[in-house]
């Protein structure tokens, strides 16, 4: 099987891949709600989740996939009050055929960060 390193052009360079291709499966780090265009992170959790999804949805695009190609996500929350939040992002990012979903609520390692989407695709 062949592994392939995906990391898009215009996201930060880390000490982790973004996305690994292995076969025909694509596993996807945590994506957090930072515009890396900007650096903006907002403090509110709509605005971070929503961006947080859309990165994730650039990484698969950088894949040749794409969102409804997700059939396994882990959601790190912050905070537990974030959920319905959650549940209404995600049913609005998955409108069908929803992948399956973790989501523990965690201390993520820096204090801005109120939510990591980590996701399985092919």
């Amino acid at each position: 099987m062949n592994k392939s390193v995906i990391n898009p052009d215009n996201f930060p360079k880390m000490s982790y891949s973004h996305a690994v291709k292995i076969g025909d499966f694509i596993h996807v780090s945590g994506q957090v709600g930072m515009d890396y265009s900007s650096g903006i992170m907002h403090d509110d959790f709509e605005l971070q989740a929503r961006q947080a999804f859309e990165n994730l949805a650039h990484v698969l695009k950088s894949a040749n996939s794409s969102l409804d190609k997700v059939f396994k996500t882990t959601v790190w929350l912050k905070n537990p009050a974030n959920f319905d939040t959650l549940n209404k992002l995600f049913s609005e990012y998955f409108p069908e055929n929803a992948p399956t979903r973790s989501t523990p609520v965690v201390d993520l390692p820096i204090d801005k960060i109120l939510i990591s989407i980590e996701a399985i695709a092919v």
